[in-house]
């Protein structure tokens, strides 16, 4: 599977490892950074996607994302592969939607999405669920939206390997299971995120509680952003 990945905003909050532990699957650990555990959501512009060798599907090839996740360990010695896990994804496209949830088994969500501007000038993000969408999801549909306006205020930086944005960012395998309930990975390969850092004015943001993980309001999430890189994802492996 191929796709560019552009307009992208990583938000990111701390978060009680208490919380996550019981949402993740027993196969999978809970990685965190100097004890601290993280969630994140990621808002961006999906574009070209399309599986080798067949051309793009016009309706399921550009369109606003949402990813909801937090950052995990599975499989082999020495705690096994780094990766991602989500929580929930959501998209515009209702055929991307079908696609992910048939042949990944991902939770996808359709939803009404709109992304326009530049990170320089600010890139507006909205999304609102359009319902549950996932077999024995306890969602609520009010509070499944994101509406902010991010932008970069920093020039373009690769992180370095050990810093927190590395950890954050430079994860290179996604982790969801079969309909079976087995566990399985996905590797994806794309070059070093061009990060900058971001700015978030945040008007509505319920995509976390929506997944049973709320954010302390208080606490104002880290923000970094990208202008777009391209991607590769292979096929899912049982763990």
């Amino acid at each position: 599977m191929f796709m560019r990945w552009s307009e992208l905003a990583f938000l990111h909050w701390p978060v009680p490892a208490a919380l996550l532990r019981p949402l993740l699957p027993q196969e999978l650990t809970l990685d965190t950074f100097e004890g601290e555990a993280w969630l994140g959501i990621v808002p961006f512009r999906m574009e070209g996607t399309r599986a080798r060798p067949a051309p793009p599907i016009p309706t399921a090839t550009n369109f606003p994302e949402l990813n909801v996740r937090t950052y995990v360990r599975g499989g082999g010695p020495g705690g096994g592969r780094a990766g991602v896990w989500f929580f929930s994804l959501d998209a515009s496209s209702r055929l991307a939607v079908l696609g992910a949830r048939v042949g990944v088994n991902l939770p996808y969500f359709h939803a009404d999405m709109e992304i326009e501007g530049s990170l320089d000038d600010g890139v507006r993000f909205a999304s609102r669920r359009r319902g549950a969408g996932w077999p024995g999801a306890a969602v609520h549909l009010e509070s499944a939206a994101l509406r902010c306006t991010y932008r970069a205020v920093g020039d373009v930086f690769h992180a370095a390997p050990g810093s927190l944005e590395h950890w954050l960012t430079e994860r290179y395998c996604l982790f969801g299971r079969f309909r079976s309930g087995a566990v399985y990975f996905m590797d994806v390969h794309h070059l070093p995120w061009p990060l900058r850092e971001g700015r978030v004015e945040l008007e509505a943001n319920s995509v976390a509680e929506a997944a049973g993980i709320p954010l302390h309001p208080d606490i104002a999430p880290l923000v970094h952003v990208a202008g777009s890189l391209d991607v590769r994802a292979w096929l899912p492996v049982k763990l």
